[in-house]
């Protein structure tokens, strides 16, 4: 299918893709340190953790979705060699940014009285409401850094938004120590200190890479100062075209599990609380993960730029390989340690038991949820996106959440069977973008035509 070069794709794979993924390990870790931090003051606080980050990430991952627009088109405007193209696009992008994040800061607010009437536990809704309102807030400076982190990963320099994410994420640990349990003269906010956390340590972060982009001589000749006035509307409609199908490809699963979410609500604060603690792990592999997914994106979009399709599937197939095998070495410590794992963030017999159950089902999918991303990072790579967003709204809303739903209520199954469906979702996910990839990139190395993709996206400041 691929020519012999594997070794050789894997080592500048993985050179491109381990600062990400040391970056989204940060990040995750940071959300992992928060509910242990937060378990630790009983089931209730940290099912209302849950409730509210399965609301704040399905918006925040539209959002993400949106800024990683930037990325591709960056990487195929380097492998062309135009500057130009990518300084127009970083300017857009960072406009488009600007007034998402805004948006969706507004949306939150209006949505967050909701939660009321999601048929969760009053003490839950308790809780969960003040903690959400202090992390939305959070949003625009997040939004604002990945406009710069999008930029310069686009650019396949990827260790810098990992340092600073792993700095800030350091001390969001710290901060949480501080003003969850009141130390050093502090007052003890519990979750809501964990909401100021987070707000603090991704204002730094914006602050930082703000900083660090502007100051560094290595992006001075791409031209970033950034004018609403010099905005073109076709510059617009092209990110726009790649980025909101990216997020709402992001939106559809997320939205599966925090759908998910709100299910084991109606079970129960334990049945919720368990799902938060396996969904928390599964995220830490999800997550790096992610950054296999975002080298496939630069890597492909890279060889699309130089017209070479040879390499381009190689580089795709090589990734799709490196992943499986990354996500089985999770899915045998998932299901190895199922036992154990629960016991760091709580020891409330009955949530452990409940949150081991579903960890073998995360083992299970570990696999496929590696290959699902790395298959959307590598067909956003050829600006491919109506098709797997579609296939995304099928996979977890026709199949996998129905599925779950009935097996979990008619069928007693409960949250056995909301994960058996979010199982099914992915692993359909996972086959079906697999399979695209291999379709387009052969049809285009038989023709050596542009991508066959029905965006019609072209590199920027084409035209």
């Amino acid at each position: 299918m691929v020519g012999a070069n594997y070794t050789k794709h894997v080592g500048v794979t993985f050179r491109l893709a381990y600062p990400v993924m040391l970056s989204q390990l940060g990040q995750v870790l940071v959300g992992v340190a928060d509910n242990i931090m937060v378990g630790r003051l009983g089931a209730e606080t940290l099912a209302a953790a849950s409730l509210a980050n399965s609301i704040f990430f399905l918006i925040l991952m539209f959002g993400t979705g949106v800024s990683m627009a930037i990325t591709p088109l960056v990487a195929m405007a380097d492998g062309e060699g135009n500057k130009r193209s990518i300084s127009t696009v970083f300017q857009h992008g960072f406009a488009i940014n600007t007034v998402s994040g805004a948006l969706l800061f507004l949306l939150i607010l209006s949505l967050s009285p909701g939660l009321h009437f999601l048929g969760q536990p009053d003490e839950v809704v308790v809780l969960a409401i003040p903690y959400l309102l202090i992390i939305t807030f959070s949003l625009v400076p997040l939004m604002f850094f990945q406009t710069f982190k999008q930029f310069i990963e686009g650019l396949s320099q990827t260790k810098q938004a990992m340092n600073i994410t792993l700095a800030c994420n350091a001390i969001n640990i710290f901060l949480n120590w501080l003003l969850i349990y009141g130390k050093l003269g502090f007052p003890a906010m519990g979750l809501n200190g964990a909401g100021w956390a987070t707000l603090i340590s991704r204002v730094l972060m914006a602050l930082i890479i703000l900083y660090y982009v502007r100051r560094s001589k290595r992006y001075r000749s791409y031209h970033l100062p950034f004018s609403f006035s010099k905005l073109r509307k076709k510059i617009v409609g092209r990110l726009l075209k790649i980025g909101i199908p990216t997020g709402f490809q992001f939106v559809f699963e997320v939205g599966a599990f925090s759908t998910a979410a709100i299910m084991m609500g109606w079970l129960g604060v334990n049945a919720l609380a368990a799902h938060q603690i396996a969904i928390n792990l599964a995220s830490v592999s999800y997550m790096m993960a992610s950054g296999l997914a975002a080298a496939a994106m630069v890597r492909v979009g890279n060889q699309l730029g130089r017209r070479d399709i040879h390499t381009l599937r190689e580089v795709g197939f090589s990734i799709f390989g490196m992943v499986a095998l990354f996500m089985s070495v999770f899915a045998i410590v998932f299901i190895g340690l199922r036992n154990y794992l629960p016991l760091i963030y709580i020891d409330d017999p009955g949530v452990v038991q409940t949150a081991a159950v579903l960890l073998v089902i995360a083992g299970i999918f570990q696999v496929s949820d590696g290959m699902q991303v790395v298959g959307l990072g590598a067909l956003r790579g050829l600006s491919d996106l109506k098709v797997p967003t579609l296939v995304t709204l099928v996979a977890y809303w026709v199949v996998g959440l129905p599925l779950g739903y009935l097996l979990a209520f008619p069928f007693g199954l409960d949250e056995l069977g909301i994960w058996i469906g979010l199982l099914t979702g992915l692993t359909a996910t996972a086959v079906l973008l697999f399979w695209r990839f291999h379709r387009i990139s052969k049809r285009m190395l038989s023709t050596h035509h542009e991508p066959v993709d029905n965006t019609s996206i072209k590199p920027a400041g084409a035209g």
